[in-house]
């Protein structure tokens, strides 16, 4: 069996599994933007395990909100929204406890990483001389990939939450 049909019947099997969509009904916030559903932009939701994360301008700048899906609200996230950035493309672990994303600051992309439990928020790649986008960070909070064209084409890169490229996966940029 060669490798297309590998992945051919795996993708059978996981559909094969699927009855059908249907539409989960979260609250709709017309005024204040509390809720999953508001009359604003929500932006390149990601979902995991029972959180969705989002980018919306709710409060008039582009910001990351975190929903959770069995409490049914909002949670706050504070130290992570900056009036002087622009934040997108988030993603989150299946736990909640760590954001990444793109953001945008006085016309400098960077990767940022925020920690809901210490409330921290830090540019993972402030030393990378490049535009970055389209981050994605692994369930468990380990990896974060994202895109850098440090070498004058878009390459993929996996660094560690510290911030430092993943030995053995990819050349250090720099």
């Amino acid at each position: 069996m060669n490798r297309s049909t590998v992945v051919i019947a795996a993708i059978t099997t996981l559909l094969s599994g699927c009855r059908g969509s249907h539409l989960i009904g979260f609250p709709f916030d017309p005024v204040g933007g509390r809720s999953l559903n508001s009359a604003f932009a929500e932006l390149n939701p990601r979902i995991s395990r029972q959180f969705i994360v989002f980018a919306s301008d709710r409060r008039g700048n582009q910001d990351i909100y975190l929903y959770d899906t069995i409490a049914q609200r909002l949670i706050d996230l504070p130290g992570l929204n900056a009036f002087d950035t622009v934040e997108s493309n988030p993603s989150v672990t299946e736990d909640g406890r760590y954001i990444v994303f793109e953001g945008s600051r006085q016309g400098r992309s960077g990767i940022y990483l925020y920690d809901r439990e210490y409330r921290q928020l830090r540019n993972l790649t402030e030393s990378l001389r490049a535009e970055v986008r389209n981050p994605v960070i692994s369930a468990d909070g380990r990896a974060i990939a994202f895109e850098s064209n440090a070498r004058g084409q878009w390459d993929l890169l996996v660094y560690n939450r510290a911030g430092q490229p993943l030995p053995g996966i990819q050349t250090d940029p720099q």
